[in-house]
């Protein structure tokens, strides 16, 4: 196994910034703004051919009420699971009581600890490190985790004091489905991920924007795989005015990229309103599959629920093919049912598809339903074959296919969605036009056909006199 080393300390000492550049990335979202950070994320770091897990937290206050407070328990829960602890404090402000009640936290635990004095740069080291021995912590670094100072001299130390990890031990965990959980704030995206797996992993408040980042979660059900990915809740343009909630929006359509099907969650409460569609919309046209889960389904009464369903089957027959559940992710009601949604809808969208097979769904498709005239010629649709997997692209050969019009391309997708039983994923066809080969060449005669052509045209010029 490999050794699972957590950061910890106060808001914005700039635990985020060394994360990233200690897994060379920009996974955690990083801005001059305390308590950015609230739930755990996991990277893996490589130094010197020591690999390791690297776990970022939100800060430690001490006085922590409302959502301070679940953020200080999962930062506390990343101590427990960490066999070493980087202990962050921050050069520029001092010693402060916060950093002095979280040495008292870690020596209870008796979890090895280096304490690593951020931000030295622009003050006197001697000075600004001073205070910070008094918490009988151990050996302290100084660093500048923005610029890079002080970094190796820590990972050097920090590896000396790892556990040897043989070759045979190090297993390359496949990440499996990757399932990407978004919606709107407050619709109860992290009480699900929490459900799906078990644990009370994200930070989950009764306050929208609780989730600022994405959140990559890998775990195994069944002995399968999986990768979840809880997101921050994507508002309408107009009421987004903070810049660290836009960096939020942006990490959540990263996210909605990377995974492999996505379960849009939507507040049963409150019905389907427009920006549901719209996130609806934005993961079709990045061609992920789709599974919609209207959550708070228990606290509805019949009637309610009655004009929700009727809602639902007037303004979703533009995403037919993806399933829809009704569940309460507090109570765990009809959670368990979304995993068979989540698999056929993978397995369609990364099926392999023969090009025999697709080309006698399009002849079929052609004789059932000819394509229409352009120019006074039919368009021709040849053959078939598969272009690509999540989403599953067809491409289509044959004449004037410029000219298709949007209303047989919709045909046409739902024909071979049809046929071939595809599930929870939207279908993308791509037109491909074939060559004339004797466009730009110019027919050579024969001398006879240009006796012939003479004849006629004797004939023509007669016939106009």
């Amino acid at each position: 196994m490999l050794p699972v080393i957590a950061l910890v300390g106060r808001p914005n000492v700039g635990k985020s910034t060394l994360f990233n550049r200690l897994t060379k990335s920009r996974d955690a979202l990083v801005a001059n703004y305390a308590g950015l950070t609230r739930d755990r994320k996991y990277g893996e770091a490589e130094f010197e051919g020591h690999k390791m897990i690297l776990v970022d937290t939100g800060g430690i206050s001490g006085g922590e009420e409302g959502i301070d407070a679940a953020m200080a328990q999962q930062s506390m829960q990343a101590i427990e699971e960490a066999d070493f602890v980087l202990f962050l404090v921050d050069c520029r402000a001092g010693l402060t009581p916060a950093d002095e009640m979280i040495a008292e936290r870690l020596r209870t635990r008796s979890k090895p600890t280096i304490l690593v004095a951020n931000k030295v740069d622009g003050v006197n080291p001697d000075i600004a490190l001073a205070p910070f021995y008094e918490l009988g912590i151990g050996e302290l670094f100084p660093t500048t985790a923005t610029h890079g100072r002080g970094v190796r001299s820590l990972m050097e130390r920090l590896v000396g004091d790892l556990p040897e990890v043989g070759e045979e031990e190090v297993v390359d965990e496949a990440s499996g489905i990757k399932i990407g959980i978004v919606g709107r704030p407050n619709v109860g995206k992290s009480t699900l991920v929490n459900r799906l797996l078990g644990e009370d992993r994200v930070v989950v408040f009764d306050q929208p924007g609780t989730t600022r980042d994405s959140v990559y979660i890998n775990y195994e059900r069944d002995e399968k795989p999986y990768t979840i990915i809880d997101t921050a809740g994507i508002r309408r343009r107009k009421n987004v005015k903070e810049s660290v909630e836009k960096f939020s929006i942006v990490k959540t359509l990263q996210a909605v990229e990377d995974a492999n099907v996505v379960v849009l969650v939507i507040d049963a409460s409150e019905g389907l309103v427009d920006q549901d569609l719209h996130l609806m919309g934005t993961v079709i046209q990045s061609g992920r599959a789709l599974v919609v889960a209207l959550n708070k389904w228990d606290g509805l009464d019949p009637d309610h629920r009655d004009f929700v369903k009727t809602e639902l089957e007037r303004r979703l027959r533009f995403v037919e093919f993806a399933d829809i559940h009704f569940i309460s992710a507090l109570h765990g009601t009809g959670v368990g049912n979304l995993y068979e949604s989540i698999e056929a809808a993978y397995q369609s969208a990364t099926d392999k598809l023969s090009t025999n097979h697709l080309t006698r769904i399009l002849q079929w498709a052609v004789s059932e339903h000819q394509p229409p005239l352009v120019n006074g010629h039919r368009i021709k649709l040849r053959y078939a074959h598969a272009g690509g997997q999540n989403p599953p692209v067809i491409v289509i050969h044959g004449n004037q296919t410029s000219q298709v019009p949007n209303h047989y391309v919709r045909y046409l997708e739902k024909t071979f969605r049809k046929a071939l039983d595809l599930h929870g994923t939207p279908v993308k066809i791509e037109f491909r036009t074939s060559d004339n080969p004797f466009a730009g060449k110019k027919n050579k005669l024969s001398d006879r056909q240009k006796a012939k052509k003479r004849r006629l045209m004797k004939f023509v010029k007669k016939k106009k006199k």
